[in-house]
């Protein structure tokens, strides 16, 4: 199934995919791809990456978690801060071994809702927790090399450019010694491929984006369906 163009549709509608879309990397992940040391858990957002997910690597431990915005990017960071992050973790002692964030438009609605992002997923990697981002959303005035050269701006030894015919991101980060990216620009209309999810510096996993995205379109109302292809389904 192509990748849809989902700003076209309102940020509820993204929202309520994004849950189904969580839902079944969760089943996927835990059923059929990570192995049985580990296991995968949606855990509600407080802040970019969890309440405050970071914290929470310590069981027991206790986690706290700019710019003016018009209503619509008010509403978009409302439900940013209720999406859910994917949380591996080691059966042993339920630390954090890696995450997977679907970034939502909230998270670009704004210079310090990005910042916020970034600055989380910097702190994942240096921490040691693997990340896998998927950014479905094109590039705005605060990311012009998309999510990921955001990210890898901060990290990074040299620059990155997006191709601008592929705005759309996909990318695996190793959280060794070295940090290390895997990227693949993607666009509307191209399947979403797998990628890695790293549970060590070299040992990863495949993470089957597009037969989880393909189940979790199902569930995408008609009335947004006919938005999202452009045609009667």
């Amino acid at each position: 199934m192509p990748i849809h163009d989902w700003t076209r549709v309102s940020a509820g509608t993204w929202h309520a995919f994004h849950l189904g879309w969580v839902a079944e990397l969760q089943r996927t992940l835990n059923n059929s791809v990570l192995p049985s040391e580990y296991y995968a858990q949606a855990e509600q957002i407080a802040g970019p990456f969890g309440p405050d997910v970071l914290t929470l690597q310590v069981p027991g431990s206790n986690g706290n978690g700019g710019d003016s915005m018009p209503t619509a990017e008010t509403e978009m960071s409302e439900y940013a801060l209720k999406r859910r992050t994917i949380v591996i973790r080691h059966a042993s002692d339920d630390r954090i071994v890696a995450l997977l964030e679907l970034v939502s438009p909230g998270n670009k609605s704004s210079r310090n809702a990005l910042r916020a992002f970034v600055d989380k997923a910097v702190e994942s990697l240096f921490r040691g927790f693997h990340l896998l981002i998927v950014d479905l959303f094109p590039p705005t005035r605060r990311d012009p090399q998309g999510i990921h050269g955001a990210i890898w701006n901060e990290i990074g030894s040299d620059d990155y450019a997006m191709p601008t015919e592929t705005p759309l991101t996909l990318a695996a980060y190793s959280a060794g010694a070295a940090k290390k990216a895997y990227v693949e620009p993607m666009a509307v209309g191209r399947e979403v491929i797998e990628m890695p999810l790293f549970l060590e510096p070299e040992i990863y996993v495949n993470v089957p984006l597009e037969a989880t995205y393909e189940a979790a379109y199902d569930a995408v109302p008609r009335r947004w369906k006919v938005v999202l292809e452009g045609a009667d389904v």
